[in-house]
């Protein structure tokens, strides 16, 4: 398809989005365009889901013939026009951060994940094969997500994931809890401490974490060693005794 073909299958579109049900004539007639370049563009927007075909409304003028078939948009034609579904969740997190703190967006981020962490519980085989499983079903939530190993042979050997797409990235610009929430899920799925190198949100063009090759169990910070404050001293007073 040219980029004339796309601005005039843009400009059907709209029109379908805007007065529909309406006909090719309709159409035609409004755009300037001919009755079999209008129906070229219906055509192939039906077939791909962005139009659907209604039967004609009982009010319509109907002359000889065959009623005129009338458009309006599909299920995937309303994916691909303006919302404001990414103003509505920002909207809703800054409220629930103004009014219970920041906590509650953190709390709200890690809760996001938990149906992702719950289908992959108790993943079981070597590091690589619950990388792929992971993979995949981000690529299933729209993530098109992707592995490649990197650093073969060395002791920074390990798998970088990739996630070209983010259905949440303009929320996570405003809420990083929301990156961090997905990176300590793949911590727990894995079972291994993870790198997060680029983000989307960040205004990178691609989401990449470095998954290291051998298993190092996360460690629960409540449980982390505390520091010796006497093994602190005795190792600053023999620092100044060098």
């Amino acid at each position: 398809m040219t980029s004339e073909e796309a601005r005039t299958r843009t400009r059907v579109r709209t029109t379908v989005a805007e007065l529909g049900p309406v006909s090719a004539a309709r159409i035609a007639d409004l755009l300037g365009l001919t009755g079999a370049a209008v129906r070229r563009h219906l055509e192939a927007m039906v077939a791909e889901g962005v139009l659907e075909v209604r039967d004609p409304r009982p009010d319509a003028r109907r002359g000889r013939g065959r009623p005129a078939k009338e458009y309006v948009i599909g299920s995937a034609g309303h994916d691909d026009l303006p919302s404001g579904y990414d103003d509505l969740a920002l909207g809703a997190l800054r409220y629930l951060a103004d009014t219970l703190g920041p906590q509650a967006v953190t709390d709200f981020a890690r809760q996001r994940f938990a149906a992702l962490e719950q289908s992959l519980a108790g993943l079981q085989g070597p590091l690589p094969d619950r990388v792929e499983a992971l993979v995949r079903a981000l690529a299933d939530q729209g993530y098109s997500a992707s592995s490649r190993p990197v650093a073969q042979g060395t002791p920074a050997e390990g798998t970088q994931l990739c996630q070209g797409h983010c259905p949440v990235q303009k929320v996570a610009e405003a809420f990083p809890q929301l990156c961090e929430a997905e990176r300590r899920t793949f911590e727990t799925i894995l079972g291994t401490r993870v790198q997060r190198l680029a983000t989307l949100a960040h205004g990178d063009h691609v989401c990449t974490t470095f998954i290291p090759l051998e298993t190092l169990h996360q460690p629960d910070p409540a449980h982390d060693p505390q520091p010796d404050p006497a093994h602190d001293t005795q190792h600053a007073t023999e620092g100044r005794r060098l």
